[in-house]
């Protein structure tokens, strides 16, 4: 029996649109999304650099584009946070121990939190135990020992504990560590079909 949920954020809870993020960059004349700027960002996820170094590196790839530009470019990849979904949270929130743990960096949450207004991130974020993003914890997905930390911290019972998750390799690395896993399917699936997925 399931007694402990943990989630994924984007796309999950918030859309995302990564087509959007990329054409924006291309408008800038980035004509590929180079292995530098995947570094980067990893780097960013894991709070290793500052917004001020991680924009700074990116204008590298795009030098006729300011550091203000860069940033609203960063952030288009974000999209709508439907209130069904913080709903259906809320609820699940009577009966299950809710964690989130998601790849994301300071200019992301900063955006999120702005956007939806305090009251919205404040309800969303009192649904869970403990909210884990990768720029503070240091650690992301899909490394094992992001999954042992919180495991061993908040003391779950592996098999008692789902993970929701879009990408595949996450929910591999979750499963290894014999947590339950659902795979969730973009476009194909939402969040709030998780009682219909049998899982709990």
């Amino acid at each position: 029996m399931i007694d402990t949920i943990i989630f994924d954020f984007g796309d999950i809870f918030i859309n995302l649109n990564k087509d959007a993020m990329q054409n924006a960059f291309h408008t800038l004349e980035l004509e590929e999304w180079n292995e530098d700027m995947k570094i980067l960002n990893k780097k960013f996820e894991v709070g290793k650099i500052s917004e001020t170094e991680f924009l700074s590196g990116m204008q590298k790839h795009v030098p006729n584009a300011s550091l203000e530009v860069i940033k609203a470019n960063w952030n288009t990849i974000l999209m709508d946070f439907p209130l069904y979904r913080l709903e259906f949270l809320q609820m699940l929130s009577e009966k299950y121990r809710l964690f989130l743990l998601s790849n994301t960096d300071s200019i992301h949450i900063e955006h999120f939190q702005e956007t939806v207004g305090e009251s919205f991130y404040s309800d969303f974020y009192r649904c869970f135990e403990k909210v884990y993003f990768s720029f503070e914890l240091g650690i992301r997905k899909p490394d094992e020992e992001i999954f042992h930390y919180i495991v061993k911290k908040h003391e779950l019972s592996p098999k008692r504990t789902l993970f929701v998750d879009d990408k595949k390799e996450n929910t591999d690395a979750a499963s290894k560590l014999g947590i339950q896993v659902w795979n969730l399917q973009v476009g194909q699936e939402d969040v709030v079909d998780l009682f219909d997925k049998k899982l709990l």
